[in-house]
C-alpha cells in the first residue's frame, strides 16, 4: 500500500549488486507512477525515467527545456511507487559542475538508483537526432567529476553518457568512454551506436557496466535483449516504448469516437476495471481503511 517498503539505500545496493553478476538487466521506461508499477508487476529489472518522456508530458520537446525541479519531482514519483531501482536522465546536469553537484544530491534525496549524465552543449537535443554538438572533452570530464565528488552513497550509480558517436565517429566515442571512466564513472552509456559490432567495441574499451538505449525509430537497430547480452551490455533501455504504445493506442481510440461515437469496440483493447483496481492495491487500501475506521457514532 502507498509507497515502496524498500528503502532507497536497499534498492541502490541490490541494484549494484546485480549489475556485478554480469547480467542484463531490462529497464522499460516509465512514463507516470502507475506505468511504474507495472514494469515491476512484469517481472522487469528496474525503471527507467526519460527526460524526452517527461518533457513530451510537458508538450514541450526534449531540448532541455525542463528544470532540475521538474525532473526530480516526477522521478520521486516514479521511485517511490515500485520495489525496483530506477535510473534517471539527468541530461546535461543542469547547468555547470557545481550545478551538477547540486543535481546528483537532489536525485539522490528523491530516491532514484542513479543518473546519467551526457556531453551534449546546452541547450541539448535528442540523442537520435542530427545536428547535435558536444562539449569538450574537459568539460564533459568536469562534469562527471563534479557528480561523483557530490555523492554521498557510494552505491548511487553515475553514469556518463556520451554523444560523440555521431559527431566524431566511433573511434571518437571509444576514446572519450576511457575519459570518462578515468574521471571517475561507474558506468557507460555509449548513445547512438549504430551496430552491434560498435557496442562491441566500446565493451573492449571498458571495464565498467554499459547501458544501450533500443529506442524507436532512432539510429540503432532494435537488437533484441539476448544479442546485445551476446556482446557484453549491462543494461538496455526502451525508453519512450511504453508512452508510445499508450498515445498510440489514444490515437486510435480517439479516431473511433470521432467515426463511431462509441468506445464498445475498444473494450478488449482497453485495461479492465478489475486490473487497474489490483494494479493500484485498492483492496489494501479497503482493508486498511475499515481495519482503522472501525467506530460507530451513537445515536
Amino acid at each position: 500500500m502507498l509507497y515502496s517498503s524498500t528503502s532507497s539505500a536497499e534498492k541502490r545496493a541490490d541494484f549494484r549488486g546485480r549489475l556485478a553478476s554480469g547480467e542484463i538487466l531490462r529497464f522499460p521506461g516509465a512514463f507516470n507512477p502507475l506505468s511504474a508499477r507495472l514494469i515491476e508487476r512484469k517481472g522487469f529489472d528496474g525503471v527507467y525515467v526519460s527526460g524526452a518522456v517527461l518533457s513530451a508530458d510537458l508538450g514541450l520537446p526534449d531540448i532541455g527545456l525542463t528544470t532540475l525541479t521538474e525532473v526530480t519531482g516526477r522521478a520521486k514519483q516514479i521511485a517511490r511507487m515500485t520495489e525496483l531501482p530506477a535510473i534517471v536522465d539527468a541530461d546535461t546536469g543542469f547547468g555547470e559542475p557545481m550545478n551538477v553537484a547540486r543535481t546528483v544530491q537532489e536525485f539522490e534525496d528523491a530516491g532514484v538508483a542513479g543518473l546519467h549524465i551526457e556531453d551534449q552543449v546546452n541547450p541539448k537535443r535528442c540523442g537520435h537526432l542530427d545536428g547535435k554538438q558536444v562539449v569538450d572533452e574537459h568539460t564533459a570530464l568536469q562534469r562527471i567529476r563534479a557528480a561523483v565528488d557530490a555523492r554521498r552513497d557510494p552505491n548511487f550509480l553515475i553514469m556518463a553518457r556520451t554523444d560523440i558517436r555521431a559527431v566524431d565517429g566511433l573511434q571518437a566515442a571509444v576514446d572519450r568512454a576511457k575519459a570518462l571512466v578515468d574521471a571517475g564513472a561507474d558506468a557507460i552509456f555509449p548513445e547512438a551506436m549504430a551496430t552491434l559490432e560498435e557496442f562491441e567495441a566500446v565493451r573492449a574499451a571498458v571495464d565498467v557496466p554499459l547501458l544501450a538505449n533500443m529506442t524507436e525509430f532512432g539510429k540503432s537497430e532494435l537488437f533484441t535483449v539476448q544479442q546485445l547480452a551476446d556482446v557484453g551490455m549491462n543494461i538496455v533501455i526502451w525508453p519512450v516504448s511504453l508512452l508510445r504504445l499508450a498515445m498510440g493506442a489514444a490515437m486510435r481510440g480517439l479516431d473511433e469516437l470521432n467515426e463511431r461515437g462509441t468506445l464498445a469496440g475498444k473494450l478488449g483493447e482497453m485495461q479492465h476495471r478489475s486490473e487497474l483496481y489490483e494494479l493500484i492495491d485498492y483492496e489494501g487500501y479497503n482493508h486498511f481503511d475499515t481495519s482503522i475506521f472501525n467506530f460507530t457514532i451513537e445515536r
